[in-house]
């Protein structure tokens, strides 16, 4: 119709030798069309928006037109009566209807959806699209389009590109001051309504009420607020740069003066990249805390970054980087370091706050400084309040026995440091005081307890990360590894629902540690891997040997070796050998040796160990039994003397040492003695790791015992304790330690009782039989189940009538007969205090 319009146009022109208005040749070729009775329907979009010469051109065609079959439709934003010119009012002369057109209601969205799905939709579905767009037929149409650009199916409403160029359509047809309006609602989000928008916009109430009515009109505000997120993102992307820069700033001053919430005026302030003199790094600051109060730790860098950008006070960039690098640590250590690096000199000269100082030790323990760390800590001799004097005992006790491990030659205590040291932990009854009464002296109910209590109410922090996990660790090696578990499972929520990565790695690596302890070798190694994938490399600094050794272990315990020796592959930095972390490394490493037939290069690793614990924190060595992995490298190499002397080494130690750690070197000592006293001393191993509760363990010294008691020719008992070790085994997931033959049933008489026949025994008589079949006496029996001798006696008459036996040597193939080593679990799990 336009280019029909324009030739006749042209001929009319050319007729009259170009002479006449332009509308009048516009109107009258545009009658030409309407001709020979056919209907003519022009539409004007924006009318409100016509220049003079097109209101002539209209009324004109109007005017002309009376007997002719010609519509025009003027469609308009707001109010056309508004506009006044005398073209206008020459316009509203002309015969018209005028006809408000409301937006789709609910309803009408929610049939148009289903006329494009081809079937019905929820309708809550229906709702979110309204809601979207107050039923503009634009936006809907727009939003549908995004919704449905990856495929037909339509769900719930996604504002795309589509749904931004509609909401740019819709303000762009709209006057300049409803512009500035939109701009200001979406600049200010959530304080839209509560302040004066004219004040940023230079229009008066009635005018920016005016605004506010018609972008309501359009659809794109729902009383102040932008109906979608991305409506308003788009009105703010499409200023210029400059422009929007400079109204945040506008906003936040206002803000600021009208005494909005900190957090509101920071936002403003980071938008605008301004940090107003005076008071701009206060409302920053604040803001940064309350971000990282929130676990918002994006923010809260962002805003500190931007006051130390314009910070020129030393003192205050000090505490700026240190603040920063806490907030960094939550999430990734990596980018903590660049903060710290330059704040090493003046946590050594004392010009930090303890805490800032608390925070580079930290940072340098983490690298592996331990050396510069007991330097740093030792020149911190002046703590002016008990808050001060208890972070430095808590640096230095995590130093020393979480870090563990200084240069050969340098591991002395800090000198004038261990007096204090003691005095802070009797002074503080805390968490740190806790736990070296613990790690320090022999584990006991109470001591464990008093850890597991103080736990309980203590908050997990930045600064108080290695704390809590010593404290876990603790718990664990004191034979109370279930009781470890459950507290590290609830800091472990706590870390995820702060978003806190690195305490969810630390946290996981030490879970794992304490499943691995149990014997649970499949929830280790799942456990450290998980935790090792949290944090990249650069960002564990010593701390990787944790997860990495504990993998290496539990891989090597189930028989996946090409797994453990992958691990084995993987970097780690240098300093961590200097620290526990790299000692449990070398161990672990040390231990695959073993299992992959290479004794020689296990000595070596286990020999270094020793070495490293000697020379550098000898306090560490209860903890560690290095000595049982040199007693197990000798026998693999055939020395059995020396073997016997490391075994011997560690039983000696002082008390204190776990029962995990006596029973190994039980086994260990077993190995090297005659079948009778080898036997003896695993029974002893035996019960010791059902204290301690490592089945993995016990399925190994079950399947030692068994060889013994075959070596002597105990052949039934054997096979009783041969599935002892099968079941212990299969509750850890691993391939059975024993013999298949010693598993098989053997040859049944005939005229045997049946299995379920009447020889079944109560659950006392159970216990007692158990224990006898596998050697223990009457008075040794007496013992563990806490019964008088007669009580066991008694038991024992009532078993050999049941089973039909005239004497103990007899048992072991009686139960077996009637298969109730099934029943001695009964037993097992009675006398067990693991945990």
């Amino acid at each position: 119709m336009n280019s029909q319009a324009e030739n006749h146009r042209s001929r009319g022109s050319e007729a009259r030798g170009g002479h006449g208005p332009a509308g009048d040749e516009t109107a009258e070729a545009l009658l030409r069309l309407a001709g020979d009775e056919r209907p003519l329907v022009i539409a004007v979009d924006d009318a409100h928006a016509m220049d003079r010469a097109s209101f002539h051109t209209i009324v004109r065609l109007l005017r002309r037109s009376r007997s002719r079959r010609v519509l025009v439709v003027c469609a308009t934003a707001g109010h056309f009566s508004d506009i006044h010119s005398p073209a206008h009012t020459q316009l509203l002369r002309q015969p018209h209807r005028r006809v408000r057109l409301a937006p789709l209601s609910e309803v009408s969205v929610g049939e148009l959806l289903t006329a494009q799905a081809g079937r019905a939709l929820p309708g809550n579905i229906r709702s979110a699209y309204h809601r979207a767009t107050a039923g503009n037929p634009l936006l809907v149409h727009a939003l549908l389009d995004d919704s449905t650009r990856f495929g037909p199916e339509i769900g719930r409403p996604v504002a795309g590109a589509a749904y931004r160029q509609a909401a740019l359509s819709l303000l762009r047809r709209s006057e300049a001051g409803h512009v500035r309006v939109a701009r200001v609602l979406a600049a200010l989000g959530t304080l839209a309504g509560s302040v004066t928008v004219g004040e940023l916009t230079g229009t008066t109430a009635a005018g920016t009420q005016e605004a506010v009515d018609a972008l309501n009109s359009s659809g794109l505000l729902d009383g102040y607020a932008f109906r979608h997120p991305t409506a308003a993102a788009a009105v703010l992307e499409d200023m210029d740069p400059v422009a929007r820069t400079a109204l945040h700033g506008r906003i936040a001053h206002m803000l600021y003066r009208t005494g909005v919430p900190a957090v509101e005026v920071a936002r403003h302030l980071h938008v605008a990249d301004l940090v107003p003199e005076g008071w701009g790094a206060g409302i920053l600051r604040a803001a940064a805390e309350q971000a990282l109060a929130a676990d918002d730790v994006e923010r809260c860098t962002a805003y500190l970054g931007l006051v130390l950008r314009d910070c020129s006070d030393d003192r205050e960039r000090h505490a700026l980087s240190a603040a920063l690098a806490r907030a960094e640590w939550r999430t990734n250590p990596a980018a903590a370091g660049p903060h710290l690096e330059p704040l090493r000199k003046p946590a050594l000269d004392g010009a930090l706050s303890m805490r800032d100082t608390a925070t580079v030790l930290r940072y340098m323990l983490w690298r592996g400084d331990t050396e510069l760390a007991a330097q740093a800590v030792a020149s911190l001799v002046h703590a002016h309040s008990s808050t001060d004097a208890q972070i430095v005992g808590e640096v230095e006790f995590v130093r020393q026995w979480f870090y563990g491990v200084a240069l050969p030659g340098k591991g002395a205590p800090v000198a004038g440091l261990d007096t204090r040291r003691r005095h802070v932990h009797a002074a503080t009854n805390g968490l740190a005081a806790r736990v070296a009464a613990l790690v320090g002296g022999a584990a006991t109910d109470e001591s464990v307890a008093a850890v597991a209590q103080a736990l309980q109410g203590h908050q997990l922090d930045h600064l108080n990360l290695e704390l809590v996990a010593m404290s876990l660790l603790a718990i664990a090696h004191a034979d109370r590894p279930a009781l470890a578990a459950e507290a590290c499972d609830t800091l472990l929520e706590f870390a995820v629902e702060h978003r806190a990565t690195t305490w969810q790695a630390v946290l996981g690596s030490i879970r794992a540690e304490i499943a691995l302890l149990q014997g649970d070798v499949t929830t280790a190694s799942q456990g450290a891997l998980a935790a090792l994938g949290i944090l990249r490399a650069q960002s564990w600094g010593v701390l990787i040997g944790l997860p990495l050794s504990t993998a290496i272990a539990a891989h090597t315990a189930m028989g996946s070796y090409a797994e453990a020796e992958e691990l084995l592959g993987h970097d780690v930095p240098e300093p961590m050998f200097r620290t526990v972390f790299g000692i449990q490394y070398l161990r672990a490493r040390g231990h695959h040796y073993l299992a992959t037939d290479r004794p020689f290069a296990a000595l070596n690793d286990f020999e270094t160990c020793g070495r490293l614990l000697r020379e550098g924190n000898p306090s560490l060595q209860k903890g560690i039994p290095w000595r049982s992995d040199l007693a197990l490298a000798n026998l693999r190499i055939g020395k059995a003397r020396s073997a016997r002397e490391w075994a011997e080494e560690q039983l000696r130690l002082p008390g204190g040492h776990s029962s995990r750690a006596r029973a190994m070197a039980l086994r260990l000592l077993a190995a090297t003695c005659k079948p009778h006293r080898r036997a003896s001393l695993l029974r002893e191993s035996i019960d010791l790791l059902k204290t301690c509760g490592d089945r993995y363990a016990l399925a190994q010294a079950y399947a030692d015992l068994s060889a013994a008691h075959y070596e002597l020719g105990e052949y039934a008992r054997a096979r009783l304790v041969a599935r002892q070790a099968a079941q212990e085994a299969e509750a850890c997931r691993i391939e059975s330690p024993v013999d298949a033959h010693l598993l098989e049933d053997p040859a049944r008489p005939e005229g045997a009782e049946s299995e379920d026949g009447p020889a079944i025994l109560s659950d006392a008589e159970c216990r007692v039989a158990g224990l006898a079949a596998l050697g223990y006496t009457n008075r040794e029996i007496s013992g563990r189940l806490h019964v008088t001798i007669s009580t066991v006696e008694q038991h024992l008459t009532r078993v050999y009538r049941k089973l039909q036996v005239a004497s103990r040597s007899e048992l072991p193939s009686k139960m077996l007969e009637h298969r109730i080593p099934k029943l001695s679990d009964r037993w097992a799990s009675t006398h067990s205090s693991a945990g």
